[in-house]
């Protein structure tokens, strides 16, 4: 009984200190601001209650707020890392650690990774140091590695349903990364599928059957959204995929869920496009290396694409027209897109910002790099009233910099999530601090 008292004074405790956190005023002053949408030579943001409760040029300061004085450094928005892996793995070389895949014959479109994240994660404080507040999860597809399927994955169609691994990765989340028990924002918010030579692979070996495939799932979708008693008593004929599949699916068929299609060269985008039209579909393409060469397609369609603008490699057969300059000519074109980290954006989450510098020196204007890493992917996944920006009434996600954060050398200063102060460490700092020499190295192990 003790100890239940002890218990509940601790919670006690801790819900009063937390409330106290976010009831505290903080203003944030003399600082170039980096709004998301534009940019304030220098001015003020105002934090309260965990929002943002003003900011510009001639804001004045609260009676009583906590005040940090940015020192002519930068005061931006919190990045959104997309594609991330961040909070789902935690080791790339063991596949205990990853939470991102699963390959159950039974099961692929409803596999939901928000069951699996780990607040406790060491990748979530040093992606945070990078000014990584938020992230969107997406599940990686069986058998492949940071996300992509082999070109020799072949999967058929047989009793049971699909077999793994399947039309389908499974569903992504928003998650936040602020110290604490629960980092998840919003679960389900999106469906992930690979297409090209990924999802041919999937496929049997051919494109054609994997859109055939694709088209006949989808019909399977809608013909039991429409005949559930039917398919309680068993009186419909076998479908191939998992109630659970089945039930996961309908609100892609029916428009309501975006689809995050991997694909990459251009004949394959223009085939995406077709069938997302012809089906109703709402889709986010991820990757698109040789989008800039059905750039005008893309933006007709009002189709927006998560970029890793360092990608400028021929590869393979289908990213042969990769280019540096691709992000610039997608925006120029008018497609919205979202800048991605590196390698899966867990370990090197971080990098998010540099490969937006990357962007903004391959001819992406700068407002737009900063736009790609922090308003557009609240837009592109529908959390923009829940974070990305800073403007009043938004979460108040916001890190001031020494500097640019789009250079390299810009450090953070101060890091908020939703309006409560992060530290500004991470297991790699603590390493280094604890084992780094104090004393000169002799002269022979100096180089």
């Amino acid at each position: 009984m003790r100890a239940l008292k002890t218990l509940a004074v601790a919670a006690a405790t801790l819900a009063l200190s937390t409330t106290a956190a976010l009831a505290q005023t903080i203003a944030i002053t003399n600082g170039r601001i980096l709004t998301g949408t534009g940019t304030i030579d220098r001015g003020t943001v105002v934090i309260r209650d965990g929002r943002i409760a003003a900011v510009g040029p001639a804001v004045s300061v609260p009676a009583g707020a906590e005040v940090i004085d940015a020192a002519g450094g930068v005061i931006a928005p919190g990045f959104v890392a997309v594609d991330s892996g961040l909070g789902g793995i935690e080791v790339s070389a063991l596949q205990d650690t990853n939470d991102l895949r699963q390959s159950s014959n039974s099961l692929s479109a409803a596999f939901d990774l928000s069951w699996g994240l780990d607040p406790d994660s060491f990748t979530l404080p040093v992606a945070r140091l990078g000014g990584i507040t938020r992230a969107i999860v997406v599940p990686q597809h069986p058998g492949s590695s940071g996300g992509h399927v082999h070109e020799d994955d072949t999967a058929g169609v047989g009793e049971g349903g699909l077999h793994s691994p399947g039309l389908f990765a499974g569903q992504a989340a928003a998650i936040h990364l602020a110290e604490g028990t629960d980092i998840l924002v919003q679960p389900r918010i999106a469906m992930v599928a690979p297409f090209g030579d990924a999802g041919a692979g999937v496929a049997g070996g051919a494109r054609g059957a994997e859109f055939t495939l694709f088209r006949e799932v989808l019909r399977e979708v809608r013909l039991y959204a429409a005949n559930r008693a039917a398919y309680d008593r068993g009186s419909m004929r076998d479908l191939m995929l998992s109630r659970a599949d089945l039930e996961a699916l309908i609100p892609v068929a029916q428009g309501r869920m975006p689809l995050i299609i991997s694909v990459h060269r251009a004949a394959d985008i223009r085939n995406v496009l077709r069938l997302a039209q012809e089906e109703g579909l709402d889709i986010i393409l991820d990757g698109a290396e040789e989008g800039w060469r059905v750039a005008d397609e893309i933006a007709a369609a009002g189709v927006p694409v998560l970029i890793n603008p360092l990608a400028n490699l021929p590869q393979s057969f289908e990213v042969r027209g990769a280019t540096m300059e691709n992000a610039a000519r997608l925006h120029a074109a008018g497609v919205v897109i979202a800048i991605k980290g590196n390698e899966g954006s867990v370990h090197r989450a971080r990098e998010t910002r540099y490969n937006a510098g990357n962007a903004v020196a391959h001819g992406l204007p700068y407002e737009a790099a900063i736009a790609a890493i922090t308003v557009n992917p609240a837009r592109i996944f529908g959390l923009e009233s829940r974070f990305g920006g800073i403007r009043t009434g938004a979460a108040a996600d916001v890190v001031v910099w020494t500097g640019d954060p789009l250079e390299p050398l810009s450090q953070p200063t101060a890091i908020f999530i939703e309006g409560r102060r992060q530290p500004l460490d991470s297991r790699a700092l603590e390493l280094r601090d604890r084992y780094q020499t104090r004393t000169p190295l002799p002269p022979a192990y100096r180089n």
